[in-house]
Formats: structure tokens, C-alpha cells, sequence
């Protein structure tokens, strides 16, 4: 990404356009003029067969410098920086500002376009494209514009990365009123990117995310947890806070339903409930020498009589 300053010292970050796209840009834009041109040349021949041999001369010259010249002006100051070819590749010609050029950076660039690439084949222009750090021809150099990509290859920079599992809920006391929201999307912005940055420059932008976060609350970073880890399990935290601040406790508060009239008095202590709950079995006694049956078999319930066997 390149950096341009405006007037107002508002700093732009546009991503310049490099020879090949450029190159194609312009292909197109020669093969439509080169057909504009044969199509006005066909129709002067029609229609000046009957003038001499100076006339239709003249005649072909300022078509060919109205077509091949004065049409890419003219299409690049009114549609602001934006020809045929350009809209193709997803191009525009800014100025050095970042703001849209006008019919003198038009007027510059045409005329200087035709030595570098209608007379030289476009050599002299790959060749000042390539030695350029922003990919400008000497066209662009001296009418100061720059040609920039409107379209951005889309990229997986929105992916917020979850903390580790062995984090959950271990920031869950911080104090995080304090940081500002400023810092908030700072550390955003770093997770979503962190994947697209250098290596050295990731863990070092981690860390210094990671010191600001710890200063703002009052609690130093863990030595065994990573910055990127940490900064994750933070906001993590925040934005669980949020959501609970924002729609409620989903637990509901003390986390336990509240008990009903059945469920709030004690069973009492010679009903079924109260014997299975107690442990005691409800297996009758072994009568008649007969083998005492599994607990685990089901038999039928029969009325109590009251009489209590001797032990």
C-alpha cells in the first residue's frame, strides 16, 4: 500500500498500479482507438475521394491526432481519470494528492504518451514504470498523477481469530472501564490483520498492543501467555460483557430456577419418594424358605398392612 497526503494532511493509503496491469490497460485502449481511427479514416476516403492528394493528407493527420491523441484526452479528463481500458482493469489516474486530475494532467500525459508509447512501442515507458517505486511512467512524472487500483483483491482481514481454549474465562476479574475505545480497535484491527503482517513486525506490534491493554487495567500480561493470545482473550472478554450489558445474563442471574410449592417442602419420610431417596429397598421380605429376589427386579407394589417383621 502506498501513502499520499492530501492538502488538508489527511493521510491516503492506495495501492499503486504495476506494469502489468498497466500494460493491459493500455493494449485496450490502443486497440479501440486503432479501430476508431481505421473507421474516421475509411469514412475521410469515402468522402474526400474528389480533393487532391494535400487535402486528404491534412485531413488523415488531424484525424489521426484528434483519434489517437485528443480522444484519450478527452475521455480521461471527462470521465476523471478512467478510460476504457482503465475501467477493465479496475485503474484510475489520481493526482499525487489523491484527488481526480483535471485537463492539464490530462493534456501532460497524452502528449508525453505519444514519444514514450506510440513512437517508442511503450519502451520508454515500461522502462520508467519499472524503475519508478509507484510504477509511473514519465508521463505521470511530469504531470503529477499516479495511476492507482480502484479494485483490492479481497482478503480474509475480517477473520477474528478466537483465544485459546485454556483462556475461557481466565481475564473475567480485569477492570477493562479504563481502556479507551481507540486502543479497542487498535487491537481489532491487529487480529483481523496479524495474519497478513511480517513476523518480526506482528510480534512486536502484539506486544506493545498487549502493554498498553495490561497499563489501562491494572494487571500485568502472564509470562506464559502469548501477546496475540492475551489481546484475543481480552477482547473476547469485553465483547462478553458487552453482549450482557446489551441483552441481559442469558443464566439469569443466581443460575438456578426458582422452586415451585412441591419442590421447596421436604418429602416426608414414610412415603415412596423419601425411602428411594434414603437408600432402603422396597422389596418385601423372603417368606415360605423362598430365595430372596434381586433389588434390581421390578415387583408389584401391594398395600401396606402395617406389620413390621421382627429383626
Amino acid at each position: 500500500m502506498g501513502e499520499l497526503v492530501t492538502g488538508e494532511a489527511v493521510a491516503l493509503e492506495l495501492r499503486p498500479a504495476r506494469l502489468p496491469s498497466r500494460a493491459l490497460a493500455v493494449l485496450l485502449d490502443l486497440v479501440v482507438a486503432v479501430v476508431v481511427y481505421m473507421a474516421v479514416t475509411i469514412a475521410l476516403v469515402a468522402s474526400t475521394a474528389s480533393l487532391d492528394v494535400a487535402a486528404q493528407t491534412a485531413l488523415s493527420i488531424a484525424a489521426f491526432v484528434l483519434v489517437l491523441v485528443g480522444g484519450p484526452i478527452a475521455v480521461e479528463t471527462l470521465s476523471h481519470g478512467r478510460s476504457l481500458g482503465k475501467v477493465a482493469c479496475g485503474l484510475r489516474v489520481v493526482r499525487d494528492d489523491g484527488g481526480p486530475v483535471r485537463f492539464r494532467h490530462s493534456l501532460v500525459r497524452g502528449l508525453i504518451g505519444v514519444i514514450e508509447i506510440l513512437m517508442t512501442f511503450g519502451v520508454v515507458a515500461c522502462i520508467a514504470s519499472l524503475a519508478s517505486a509507484r510504477g509511473r511512467r514519465l508521463g505521470d512524472v511530469f504531470a503529477g498523477t499516479l495511476v492507482v487500483r480502484e479494485r483490492v483483491p479481497a482478503t480474509s482481514g475480517g477473520f477474528m481469530p478466537p483465544p485459546p481454549p485454556w483462556l475461557a474465562g481466565r481475564f473475567s476479574g480485569l477492570d477493562l472501564s479504563a481502556v479507551p475505545d481507540e486502543l479497542w480497535l487498535a487491537v481489532r484491527q491487529y487480529l483481523a490483520r496479524m495474519g497478513q503482517l511480517d513476523v518480526h513486525v506482528g510480534r512486536a506490534m502484539a506486544e506493545r498492543l498487549a502493554a498498553d491493554v495490561a497499563a489501562r487495567t491494572g494487571a500485568p500480561v502472564p509470562q506464559e501467555v502469548p501477546p496475540p493470545a492475551y489481546l484475543a482473550a481480552v477482547l473476547q472478554e469485553r465483547q462478553a460483557r458487552e453482549s450482557r450489558r446489551a441483552f441481559g445474563d442469558p443464566r439469569g442471574g443466581g443460575g438456578s430456577a426458582p422452586l415451585g410449592p412441591a419442590a421447596a417442602s421436604p418429602p416426608s419420610p414414610a412415603s415412596p419418594t423419601a425411602a428411594s431417596q434414603q437408600g432402603t429397598p422396597r422389596t418385601a421380605p423372603p417368606q415360605n424358605g423362598q430365595a430372596e429376589q434381586p433389588r434390581d427386579v421390578r415387583q408389584e407394589r401391594r398395600p401396606g398392612t402395617g406389620f413390621v417383621p421382627p429383626a
